[in-house]
């Protein structure tokens, strides 16, 4: 059975309402919705100006890393400030969707002060590019990376500028998950297994290829093959449980929120909840056999980018252990619930900021950070 779109509005206090006085339940609805409303965390911004921020990474003394698509790498205080400026990140085939991406700490950062990043990397002909990942330690003097390698580069590169994909999540056994786009015009190319193309890919931290990986020892399959099947996937995080979540960009409409498995085929563009940009049909429908249902979807689309969940106490019962989502296209935050393994509603919330939310990551604070697409980014953090 295909998943429902689901979208749940902040309930009422159930107490307002007792059924003997219907007569009240109206003003009483209305009383209680504002009152959910302005529970809401405060969005208190900490940082504006960012030149295209594309990610956050929270380090273990409550700094952050902060990655601008024109190439730069920036550490930033607590407080979100500008730091010092991190120099030795290869060039970047910056423009469209491309340039310097996500950026994570190493689980165990603390002691080895080591990082990873995602970028397009020009060809040799700088004519065309592909998603790279590359680690890296941070100095001793904080302005600077050293011991840079790249330890995975998509193939084939192509002309594009467009669906780089490029969130990184590290398992709790030290390995790389790293989410590839389709590229755009080569979207067939994510139900074929001899390139990296709409694939999520999974690799240990010096580059190596897992023993484990579904695809290990398959003629004309890639090794660092995870998952495929994939369209453009901005979204990728561990849950509290040590599972990995993702979520992917629809044509028009069909943004889905999956939970990849090993060697599994998430459809794109044989099946898809969206469609052609302008109309049209894509693929064979909404189902095939052998292919997955995503566990959640948009329509409209959302455009979702960077996702979370939150952990900690600091917002109370009703907001841990939910899944948050950024919006470009909606300009919002979505709150999704989650119940064993499955989204079971959705609030949509700072709707009324107005900005495309690039990036959501909860910091070691245990508070929910927020990162906004464009020229003048924000850095916005929720205060409960």
């Amino acid at each position: 059975m295909a998943p429902k779109f689901l979208s749940l509005s902040p309930k009422p206090l159930r107490w307002c309402i007792p059924r003997q006085l219907a007569v009240f339940a109206g003003v009483c609805m209305a009383a209680g919705a504002a009152l959910a409303q302005a529970a809401l965390p405060k969005p208190e911004v900490l940082a504006s100006g960012l030149a295209n921020p594309w990610a956050i990474a929270p380090l273990p003394d409550q700094r952050w890393l902060l990655s601008e698509r024109t190439g730069k790498l920036w550490l930033l205080n607590a407080q979100g400030a500008k730091q010092a400026e991190l120099k030795g990140v290869p060039g970047v085939a910056f423009g469209g969707q491309g340039g310097l991406l996500d950026v994570v700490a190493d689980s165990q950062f603390a002691s080895n002060r080591r990082i990873y990043f995602c970028y397009s990397e020009p060809g040799q002909d700088r004519d065309t590019n592909s998603t790279a990942l590359a680690s890296a330690r941070v100095a001793a003097d904080e302005r600077q990376l050293e011991d840079v390698k790249q330890i995975f580069s998509q193939r084939p590169k192509v002309k594009s500028s467009a669906h780089f994909g490029c969130r990184i999540a590290q398992a709790r056994d030290g390995t790389l998950f790293l989410s590839l786009g389709d590229r755009y015009a080569y979207r067939d190319d994510a139900q074929k297994l001899d390139n990296h193309h709409g694939k999520l890919v999974r690799i240990a931290t010096d580059g190596s290829v897992p023993k484990d990986n579904p695809f290990v020892g398959k003629p004309g399959v890639l090794p660092e093959v995870y998952s495929y099947g994939h369209r453009n996937s901005q979204g990728l995080t561990m849950g509290p449980d040590g599972q990995l979540w993702q979520h992917e960009h629809g044509p028009q409409g069909g943004d889905e929120v999956n939970r990849p498995q090993a060697g599994k085929n998430y459809g794109w563009p044989v099946i898809t909840y969206g469609e052609e940009y302008g109309g049209g049909k894509i693929g064979e429908g909404t189902q095939k056999t052998g292919m997955e249902q995503p566990l959640h979807y948009w329509m409209p689309s959302i455009a979702p980018s960077g996702m979370a969940f939150v952990t900690s106490d600091r917002y109370g019962a009703g907001w841990k252990g939910s899944l948050l989502v950024g919006g470009l296209k909606s300009r919002s935050l979505a709150k999704l619930q989650v119940q064993d393994g499955r989204i079971t509603g959705e609030q949509r919330l700072y709707e009324s900021l107005g900005e495309r939310i690039r990036d959501v990551r909860q910091g070691g604070d245990g508070l929910v950070y927020l990162l906004t697409d464009g020229p003048d980014g924000k850095l916005i953090r929720l205060v409960p």
